[in-house]
């Protein structure tokens, strides 16, 4: 169980990782999978988050100003960002008010060549979708949310990713960015349909190196 933090989990620039069977809830943003630049390890790839409950995720963002975690938006479910091969599935996302699923860019400026901010690959499939995106803790969220006849849909994509598909037959908010610098209040912002099926090659499998099994049993 992760519950009352800024980040219930965090899979931070990291590979080879399952995000299994927890309960999320009442934190600022329950499940995140990102890459950040200039950090020893990036290129964050081979991800499954699958059959957990994120419920009610609506904290407050209380992390200092300045901290990566300090942008997440209260009321967010699962976030994808600047990621690869990542997969959510089975999922229970109900009553975060932002979002269930937001997959996004990473939207600061950076020098680091080797660093891309897209999300790449990401699978969205046989989630349970309950309530979300009543109150969008994001700027122009409530003009968007009041635009949609009071709340937005499940997903939120920002349409920067390559191969992002989402199976799930639900709502998807697309913000309708060109550049993931660009300004939120210049978007075009509209509603997109599901795919009909998953078009990414299956995740690697994910093992315990040797030593950590010898540690671990």
């Amino acid at each position: 169980t992760a519950a009352f933090n800024v980040a219930g989990i965090e899979i931070e620039n990291s590979y080879d990782a399952e995000v299994t069977e927890n309960l999320v809830t009442d934190n600022t943003g329950g499940i995140l999978v990102f890459d950040l630049p200039n950090l020893p390890q990036m290129g964050g790839h081979n991800v499954l988050v699958a059959r957990n409950a994120v419920i009610k995720n609506n904290t407050a963002n209380f992390a200092p100003k300045g901290n990566i975690v300090a942008g997440v938006p209260a009321g967010t479910g699962v976030m994808v960002m600047a990621n690869e091969n990542v997969i959510v599935r089975d999922n229970a996302l109900i009553d975060n008010k932002s979002s269930n699923v937001m997959i996004v860019a990473y939207t600061q400026k950076f020098d680091d060549p080797k660093y891309n901010p897209l999300p790449r690959k990401v699978l969205v499939e046989s989630n349970i979708h309950g309530r979300a995106g009543f109150a969008p803790n994001f700027p122009g969220g409530d003009m968007m949310a009041a635009a949609m006849g009071g709340s937005l849909p499940p997903i939120i994509t920002d349409v920067l990713g390559t191969e992002i598909n989402i199976v799930d037959k639900v709502g998807i908010f697309s913000l309708g960015l060109k550049d993931q610098m660009q300004d939120r209040a210049t978007a075009t912002p509209s509603l997109a349909k599901p795919d009909d099926a998953a078009r990414i090659a299956a995740l690697k499998p994910i093992v315990l190196p040797v030593s950590m099994a010898a540690a671990a049993r």
